[in-house]
């Protein structure tokens, strides 16, 4: 998880903890109180799987529907990588869906028109999403134009622009390399074993890594004497993720096996995740956001941050329009609709403060998550689209609600 800068030094363990039943409640719910950003919405995501999983009869954790889930998220999420980083940096950007609309046209127009191939079209699409983004990076960062106005005026101009290059109309089929970045599958190697063998061996390297991964964090927090999770809880929590990663692992090697897409997104995940937490460029990200005066008197580069932070913008949801278009098969006038907002609230919900400083790009996913999983479910259940949207936004209310009362708690 990436670390807020502008956070307060942990507590000291209250004494007499006890190892008992009552003992270890009490060190878990200060630990909850403690990492309640962290933790809150995760436990939100797995309730509501939980829920819809009864409500639906088991139909939400069939595999084909986890596969469906996340080929039809996947470009949200993508976009909800970049747009916690801009709401960390204290921006926002709403030019997002459009440009992922233009991209894909951009695409078509390339491949299915020029007959160019796919992966010069892939290279040069995400090209013009690096230079939508830096031109609009240079007007809020160095011409001091507020973020609102000049990606408002980029969600007009880009969905204009691929009004032109379509003429109003669908565009497609794309050429097969590409289709498979929204709909393709890691191939089957190995002997039958009726599973996906790649996904299962894939599925345990993750387990590895994240057993790794905790059990260094954990180390590393003890080596700074920091509080950490008493023993017994520590085991808690490790053999819950354990169990959520077979879970998911199983029920996609029991259909197609992994999206090529959610490799993808793994990568994402991974490589933004280490530079939020690890990486100069990540802490001057949450500097900007959550004291800007202070940062700039502590030598950070602010205007080029923020630069970089849109540039990089632009690449995500340029990104993000190959894949529609990809599992569309097809470039519309119409794809990215409310895209830019499906980001900002799964940003929100998974974690990011509306004052910039605070977020983390797996709170992103599993904020992106909670928006697919609602959908996906609402939709099994036959629930209207008019009340999906009313569902949605009492969400995103309640997550922002939450921030609001979470900081007037804490007194910050």
């Amino acid at each position: 998880m990436s670390t807020d800068v502008t956070a307060k030094s942990p507590a000291p363990a209250p004494p007499g903890g006890g190892t008992g039943a009552g003992g270890l409640l009490g060190v878990m719910l200060a630990g909850l109180r403690r990492n309640m950003r962290q933790y809150g919405m995760l436990i939100a995501l797995g309730l509501i799987v939980v829920l819809f999983a009864i409500w639906t009869d088991g139909d939400l954790l069939l595999p084909r529907n986890v596969s469906n889930l996340v080929l039809q998220n996947s470009y949200i999420l993508i976009l909800a990588i970049g747009m916690m980083l801009v709401i960390i940096a204290g921006h926002i950007d709403l030019s997002v869906g459009s440009l992922t609309a233009f991209t894909g046209a951009f695409a078509a127009v390339l491949t299915v028109q020029h007959g160019v191939s796919w992966p010069v079209a892939l290279v040069l699409c995400l090209l013009v999403g690096a230079a939508a983004g830096s031109i609009q990076g240079y007007l809020i960062a160095y011409l001091g134009i507020p973020s609102f106005i000049v990606t408002l005026a980029g969600m007009l101009l880009f969905r204009g622009l691929t009004e032109i290059l379509l003429k109003g109309q669908t565009l497609g089929p794309f050429p097969e390399g590409l289709q498979k970045l929204g709909n393709g599958f890691l191939p089957e190697v190995g002997p039958n074993t009726n599973y996906h063998n790649l996904t299962l061996l894939l599925g345990l390297v993750l387990i590895a890594a994240v057993v790794w991964q905790e059990v260094r964090d954990r180390r590393r927090q003890q080596e700074f004497s920091l509080d950490v999770l008493p023993a017994r809880l520590f085991l808690l929590k490790l053999t819950a993720l354990v169990a959520a990663i077979l879970v998911v692992t199983l029920l996609l090697a029991s259909y197609k096996g992994t999206p090529i897409v959610l490799i993808v997104l793994g990568v994402l995940v991974v490589g933004y995740g280490y530079v939020m937490r690890n990486a100069i460029f990540g802490r001057h990200i949450y500097a900007i956001g959550g004291n800007l005066p202070a940062a700039k008197l502590s030598g950070v580069k602010d205007k080029k941050v923020t630069f970089y932070v849109f540039l990089n913008m632009g690449v995500l949801a340029a990104l993000a329009g190959l894949v529609v278009a990809a599992r569309l098969n097809a470039a519309s006038p119409k794809a990215g609709v409310n895209f830019e907002l499906e980001a900002i609230a799964s940003s929100f919900i998974g974690g990011a403060s509306m004052s910039g400083g605070v977020g983390t790009v797996l709170g992103a996913i599993i904020g992106g998550l909670v928006l697919g999983v609602l959908n996906n479910g609402m939709n099994l259940l036959s629930v209207g689209t008019d009340w999906q949207q009313v569902i949605k936004g009492l969400a995103l209310l309640v997550a922002v609600g939450f921030d609001v009362w979470n900081k007037r708690k804490s007194g910050s």
